[in-house]
């Protein structure tokens, strides 16, 4: 069936600044490092900062602008490192401070910021600061933390539940109080309506920034500040069952939490070099997200667009998902997009080997800032880690239910040995090695002209060197079936990405945009340059990106 593409009526342009000097921010590619798994240099199993600093050249050659590390910080790892005892420390199990700084000036030198996560809303129980506030009632650092009495039965003191299951609160026998955790019980929550954690997590700040980070991706953010009262939370009955939901309204995205967030970008903003802050707000509605940017733009810079994540592999569907937030986007602000991390599926596993090169074609070529998890760029998949070699906490509540998150947190596959490069072959890593590392490695692919990982590093130096894709407008055309299609523009640059989301091959007549259309990158990797615009023929899930060389009125 031939397909007239034709324009729709919504522009957005997301890129520019008021002054015309873009930060670098707006258009960086981001590439999460989960720091456990992405390489091992002292043969003990775990990934750690040295290993990251081994790999900073492959990281450059592949093209991408800025990593972010998740935690390193000293942590009993009962949430691996999102339950931290330390916040200026580096844990023995990822090196020393020394490592650190080396590791921040090697990635400067190649031109590659550093972004490090920062876990605000919990500590672990072992902090100092925890330690101290269970210590008695009347210790000056009790109110740090969320402390109520026990209703007259000895229960909890409300409904709230935490989000691996069960109740928010765990009682303290020696104190004779409930403390909230949202999270583990072995991750309290800190009370940010008391100044002096508000100051302390300052000076965490500034240690970091003084280090010469490039900024921080705020974990959790939308959890920092509780309702006062801690009223009962709503319940509902699960639409798919007979199960209950709580809808967590008194704990997310409270009104004092945006003054809260406004501070911390005043601190970023007292030191040079463009500092960025990345939030993981947790929602899924456009209209909430835009809250996270600021009225004035003056709180996160990018805030974490997670629902593609949710959404399902369909034309429409994404499409649908794709213009209700640059609909709802406060001017000049810049989407980030997440397709993958490391608490959800892995973009094969969730979508589809099938689609895997469309998928980086999507998110390499939006408007905004995307950002890649470890392993997209060779198709790394989840893998089935049995019972006696989880680790993950989560996994362990509800093992029937839920896996975990261990089985899209392998480790990095670089080659095809027995631990795939990632560790010493003597040793065992901190989870099993997946047995697709034969074909899906680094090494392998990098010497195949038609692998992923080489379509991932046309296309991420195709993007570096596009004004079209880093700063231009973001045109959405019509419904097309099972094809999504849109333009990208800037000056006389002019790009057309369609992306066939179904098996059928449609025929699409692109006269009504141009009358020379030059294919510059195709997921299959065997496409002729020059193109017949009145009849551009796409395979089963194939996508394009093309370079239209003139214009014509739509």
């Amino acid at each position: 069936m031939l397909h007239r593409v034709t324009f729709s009526s919504q522009t957005f342009q997301t890129s520019n600044n008021a002054a015309n000097v873009p930060s670098w921010w707006r258009s960086a590619v981001f590439y999460e490092v989960y720091i456990r798994s992405f390489q091992d240099s002292n043969d003990d199993g775990i990934g750690d900062l040295r290993g990251i600093a081994q790999r900073l050249p492959y990281l450059k050659s592949l093209g991408v602008d800025a990593i972010w590390i998740t935690p390193f910080y000293p942590s009993p790892m009962a949430d691996f490192g999102y339950d931290v005892s330390d916040y200026t420390g580096v844990d023995p199990s990822f090196g020393t401070m020394a490592d650190f700084d080396s590791l921040i000036q090697a990635a400067h030198d190649l031109g590659i910021r550093i972004v490090i996560d920062l876990v605000l809303n919990h500590t672990s129980d072992v902090h100092p600061w925890f330690a101290e506030a269970r210590s008695s009632r009347g210790n000056p650092k009790r109110d740090w933390y969320i402390w109520r009495d026990a209703k007259p039965d000895g229960s909890p003191p409300n409904n709230w539940t935490g989000f691996f299951g069960g109740s928010a609160w765990q009682w303290d026998a020696h104190t004779g109080q409930y403390y909230l955790h949202l999270f583990l019980d072995r991750q309290p929550d800190l009370n940010w309506r008391n100044p002096a954690v508000v100051q302390a997590m300052e000076l965490v700040l500034r240690f970091w920034l003084d280090k010469g980070v490039d900024g921080f991706r705020l974990d959790a953010i939308n959890f920092l500040i509780k309702h006062e009262a801690f009223p009962d939370m709503p319940i509902a009955t699960n639409a798919t069952g007979g199960d209950l939901v709580q809808y967590h309204i008194y704990v997310n995205n409270q009104p004092e939490l945006h003054p809260l967030l406004q501070h911390v970008r005043r601190i970023l903003e007292s030191y040079p070099g463009d500092r960025v802050l990345i939030g993981e707000t947790g929602t899924l509605k456009a209209p909430e997200l835009s809250q996270f940017y600021g009225a004035g733009l003056d709180e996160i810079h990018l805030p974490m667009i997670v629902l593609p994540l949710h959404t399902t592999w369909q034309a429409q569907a994404m499409r649908e998902c794709l213009l209700e937030f640059y609909a709802g986007l406060p001017e000049r602000a810049v989407p980030h997009f997440v397709f993958s991390n490391h608490d959800d599926k892995r973009l094969i596993t969730r979508y589809g080997l099938e689609h895997h090169r469309s998928i980086a074609m999507l998110l390499l070529t939006l408007s905004g800032s995307p950002i890649l998890y470890y392993g997209d760029e060779i198709a790394m998949c989840d893998m089935y880690v049995p019972p006696e070699k989880r680790v993950d906490t989560a996994g362990m509540i509800n093992p029937e239910n839920y896996p975990g998150r261990d089985p899209n947190r392998t480790p990095m596959q670089w080659n095809a040995s027995t631990n795939a490069g990632f560790t010493a072959e003597t040793v065992e890593s901190w989870l099993p090695i997946n047995e697709n590392r034969s074909t899906i490695n680094v090494e392998t692919q990098a010497q195949d002209p038609d692998s992923t990982l080489s379509f991932y590093k046309s296309l991420l130096h195709f993007r570096s060197s596009s004004r079209a894709l880093r700063e231009g407008s973001i045109q959405f055309l019509e419904d097309s079936g099972d094809v999504l299609a849109y333009l990208r523009e800037c000056g006389d640059e002019r790009l057309l990405i369609v992306i066939n989301f179904g098996s059928d091959s449609p025929v699409l007549d692109l006269s009504v945009l141009t009358d020379h259309a030059h294919c510059v990158l195709s997921s299959t990797m065997q496409r002729p340059e020059a193109v017949a615009v009145a009849e551009v023929t796409l395979n089963a899930y194939e996508s394009m990106l093309f370079r239209l060389t003139s214009n014509k009125e739509g």
